[in-house]
Order: C-alpha cells, then structure tokens, then sequence
C-alpha cells in the first residue's frame, strides 16, 4: 500500500475553504444590511431552519445568535410540516439555509410563511432557486469548489454558511451594543459567566469571620485573632471601628526578625498603614488581580466610612471557579 500524501490533502482543503470564506468579502452589501435589519427589528424570534449538513450548521448559528442577545432556536424543517410549525409565530423572523436554494422540506414551508407574514433570510448559493427568489434578503454563500473532490459532502459551503452567519450575529450583536455582562448572563455557569458576574460581596468573610482589633492591642492578641480567623492577617481598627492598617504573617515574621516584644509591643505600632482594600460590588475577578499584581493573598472589604464589611480570601476565588 502506498503512503498518501496526507499533509498535501489537508492543507488543499484549507485553501479551498479559506478562498471561499475570502469570497464572502464581496457578498456583504445591500441583501446583507437588509437581512441584518429584519434580524434587527424582529419583536419575537429568530427561527433557523435547514436540512441535512445545512441543519447541523442552522443549530450552531441559532446558538451564536441566542448568546450574543438575538433570540434564536432552530427549527427542523421536516418537523415542521409535522406540526413544528406552531412554534413559529407572526412576530418572528426565519433564516433559512439551503445551498441549493431547493430543499423540498424548506421549499414546502414557504408559501405557509409567507401567508403568514414572516419575513424570510436566506443563505443559499444559488440566486435563481425558489428559497433565494422568496425571500426577502437573500445572502449569497455559493462557493466556486467544494473541498470534497467528488463534489459531493458540502465542505466550503457549509464553512461560508457558517462564516455569514458569524457576521450576522455579530453585526446585530454590535448594533444591539450588547455588553460583556450582557454575554455573562447567557453563560452564568462557565468559567466567563463567573468571571463577569461574581461580585466581592458573593464570597467574602463577613461578621464575626473578621479578624479584628484595636491598635493598642499587644502583637500577642493580633497573633491569636491571626491564628483563629486563619486569613493569615488582622485588621487594625480604631475606637470608631474605621481601619487604620492591617498587620499580616509578613509582618509577624519582620517583627520576630527583629526581636520585637510580643507582649509589650502595641500592633498600632508596626501594622501596615493605608493597606489596599476593596469594594463590595466590585467583581471578585477585579479583587484576584489587585491580589495578583500586590502578591498578597487576602484584601479588606470596607464601606464608604472605611469600615471593615468583610475579607476577601484568594481561597474564595479559587473555590469560586474564577481561575
């Protein structure tokens, strides 16, 4: 058996599919502004349909355009005419994808849409068909080769149908001015959605769990409120409960280093002054960096009169899922 030249194939492939993408530079014009402006002003939902590889494709773009604040799902064409149907309602928008422009299934849904008054996107490759000569925007995928060398498994179209519907979602996605937070509302449960979304005041210490006391405190009690709260610091607090420093394991060490009295030696005395603190509804993401860029593993928590509200703790992040 000979060796197939592997590398020579897969690097074709990527060429034809990378022109036909290419291609699609020309194609983004009057049809493509107009289909974006159906898209736009759609008062109910975006309804993806189509057959075959095109309905694997259809799926991905209902998801793009449902995670980027267009609402959006797919709808089989062949369920459909089965009774899917009843999902589509007169305030919606249907994007339909078919090369051929001829699939009997979308075909047949037509004429019922269009009584209907739904307006009709199309991406096809084939201007003359009945699907492009429908609708009411048609976007042009066609492509001058599959790579496929028999012609038959849509390799480049189904990459330009794909490509155009990226550049459908995200246009709207611009025009919308849809936000970070906005996709961290679609995606609460990844690793982005906790990013933008969890605040300091979701996981800090709060209450008693404050290590706390007063500046004329002995380092030996600062050493015992340390060791019981186990944030591997103290905060220092005047009579009005307004911080005034904070005194960390590094200290202690310097401290000791120094033959510093535990007992007759006030913790006002050698506490860190003015120490970087943080807000409650600041994102737990923002609190990781300060603690990144400052090399430290813990940041006091304080109102607007200064006041320690709570601790944040690198574990916290850590257990959080923001890392």
């Amino acid at each position: 058996m000979t060796q197939f030249d592997f590398i020579n194939s897969g690097l074709r492939t990527i060429e034809i599919e990378a022109e036909a993408v290419a291609a699609l530079r020309e194609r983004v014009g009057e049809p493509f502004a107009r289909g974006c402006t159906y898209l736009l002003n759609c008062r109910g939902r975006i309804i993806v349909t189509g057959m075959g590889k095109s309905g694997h494709i259809g799926k991905k773009i209902a998801a793009t355009l449902a995670s980027t604040g267009t609402p959006a799902f797919f709808v089989h064409p062949g369920e459909a005419s089965h009774g899917d149907l009843g999902m589509v309602t007169r305030e919606d928008v249907v994007l339909a994808i078919s090369y051929s422009g001829n699939s009997d299934e979308i075909v047949t849904l037509l004429p019922l849409l269009k009584r209907l008054g739904i307006p009709i996107v199309s991406l096809t490759g084939k201007a003359r068909s009945p699907l492009a000569e429908m609708a009411d925007a048609n976007l042009d995928i066609s492509v001058a080769n599959e790579a496929c060398p028999l012609a038959l498994a849509p390799t480049a179209s189904t990459t330009a149908s794909l490509v155009m519907g990226d550049a459908l979602a995200i246009a709207l996605l611009e025009a919308r001015g849809f936000t970070a937070e906005d996709f961290a509302f679609s995606h609460p449960g990844g690793t982005l959605g906790r990013k933008l979304l969890l605040r300091v005041t979701d996981i800090m210490h709060t209450g008693a769990a404050i290590p706390r006391v007063s500046r004329d405190a002995p380092l030996a009690q600062a050493l015992l409120e340390m060791t019981e709260k186990g944030f591997g610091m103290t905060t220092v607090v005047d009579e009005n409960n307004t911080l005034e420093g904070v005194y960390t394991d590094g200290d202690l060490r310097r401290s000791v280093g120094q033959g510093i009295h535990l007992t007759g030696t006030a913790v006002g005395d050698l506490m860190t002054r003015n120490p970087k603190t943080i807000r409650d509804n600041t994102l737990a993401a923002e609190g990781l960096k300060i603690m990144e860029d400052l090399k430290i593993t813990a940041l006091v928590v304080v109102d607007d009169h200064n006041q320690p509200q709570g601790i944040l703790h690198m574990h916290d992040i850590l257990r959080a899922g923001i890392i």
